[in-house]
């Protein structure tokens, strides 16, 4: 049969014999009432937990609006317009608005990118601004003793508007909520301290009230409070199906149990072989956002089995600290003892990596260099094609194969 997966802004296509799949993982089908505009003001018209802004703000008062970079599928551009609608006729004036990027550890962005993701309408009348790590105000330590260190534009805004998109995150359990601030406006300090509990068996995907990690996040409204909410989840075209607004952790919650009936996905017996791809552009763009289809697809393939990357990583490895450790380590195993000895941001996902090397071979498909993949752990190929011929000569004949065409979205789950 003829397969194809999303890599880059293209495709990826391969063989595999009929035989051999088990089954391909995509979204469970849900009703959905709504999509895009129309589901975005629906969600805004009808806020959980809280009135609608004009109920909630006040005339002449400052927002900040924290949104995510371009590292994250969220679509911006196409929610901001109508939340602009909704702040103007609460009496907010374009001029006491500011559109923020929750950057965390990434990278700046250039103007252009600024203008793709908001849309120029919205670049021409709102002030868009990165976080600026240099820029911070240090407001406490979390009762974990994180330092909640959080760029200044937000903290001195009248009032905050958290944007984001809702899928899985492998220990903050989901991305969303109060993420946006807690780590996308804070310090590398605050993200460090935050991060280091990724190490504790709670902090897991797909987990929240139990999971200290994003307890540690949602104290973040302890120090500075947010007003509301807008945030989406997208099916695997990246166009919103669902929204939820209101309050920062009762709309999250409901959008979260959205994404389980939408994306959890139950299997009988872990795979011999798992196929995966983050969906292509922007979640393969570097090998730190494909990282998170990597520790997906884990939790489908048996101990002993094989992952086949198909990540485009054009920007390479995406992250300093991360880049050194994945360098510098002599041994994959040699990570996850350092991680446990010292935490590092950045050195997390390297870590995770690792972990993931420690159940299963990774082979990678990518635009990186053979030997530079060989380097840090993986073991290249040219083609899906290719990896899979690989596969066949570990694994024999008769393998068993899933493929996660949106590794980054879905969550395998073995019964039992």
């Amino acid at each position: 049969m003829d397969f194809e997966l999303n890599f880059a802004k293209g495709k990826a296509s391969f063989q595999l014999d009929e035989s051999l799949l088990m089954g391909v993982l995509k979204p469970n089908e849900i009703a959905i009432e709504s999509e895009g505009v129309e589901e975005v003001k629906k969600a805004l018209k009808n806020p959980i937990g809280t009135g609608r802004l004009n109920e909630v703000l006040n005339p002449g008062e400052s927002v900040a609006i924290i949104t995510s970079d371009i590292t994250r599928p969220m679509p911006s551009k196409v929610v901001l317009p109508s939340l602009l609608e909704e702040l103007n006729e609460a009496g907010i004036e374009d001029e006491d608005i500011k559109i923020i990027f929750a950057l965390g550890s990434h990278r700046k962005h250039t103007e252009e990118e600024i203008k793709a993701l908001v849309g120029d309408a919205v670049y021409d009348r709102i002030q868009c601004l990165d976080l600026d790590v240099e820029d911070c105000v240090e407001l406490g330590k979390s009762r974990r003793g994180t330092p909640m260190n959080i760029y200044r534009p937000v903290v001195e805004a009248d009032r905050r508007i958290c944007l984001g998109n809702i899928e899985y995150h492998y220990f903050a359990g989901y991305s969303g909520g109060s993420k946006a601030i807690m780590p996308g406006v804070a310090t590398r300090d605050s993200i460090q301290a935050n991060h280091s509990m990724m190490v504790l068996d709670e902090a897991t995907t797909g987990s929240l009230d139990e999971n200290p990690l994003r307890q540690d996040i949602e104290e973040i409204t302890n120090f500075v409070s947010i007003d509301f909410i807008l945030n989406v989840v997208l099916n695997e075209s990246k166009q919103i199906i669902k929204a939820v607004a209101g309050h920062h952790k009762e709309a999250h919650r409901a959008g979260c149990d959205f994404l389980d009936k939408l994306y959890k996905i139950e299997l009988e017996e872990a795979a011999d072989l798992v196929i995966v791809s983050p969906g292509g552009y922007p979640k393969d763009i570097n090998l730190y956002q494909a990282q998170k289809a990597l520790d997906n697809a884990k939790h489908a393939v048996r101990d002993g089995g094989v992952i086949i990357l198909v990540a485009s990583c054009k920007e390479g490895l995406g992250e300093g600290v991360f880049e050194r450790w994945m360098l510098e380590s002599v041994e994959s195993k040699d990570m996850i003892t350092r991680i446990k000895q010292h935490f590092e941001l950045g050195g997390h996902k390297a870590a995770a990596i690792a972990l993931v090397l420690e159940k299963a071979d990774v082979y990678l498909v990518s635009d990186l260099e053979d030997d530079f993949v060989r380097s840090i752990f993986l073991e290249p190929c040219p083609t899906v094609n290719a990896a899979v011929q690989k596969a066949k000569n570990k694994l024999g004949q008769n393998f068993r194969t899933i493929l996660m065409p949106y590794g980054g979205s879905t969550l395998p789950v073995v019964k039992g």
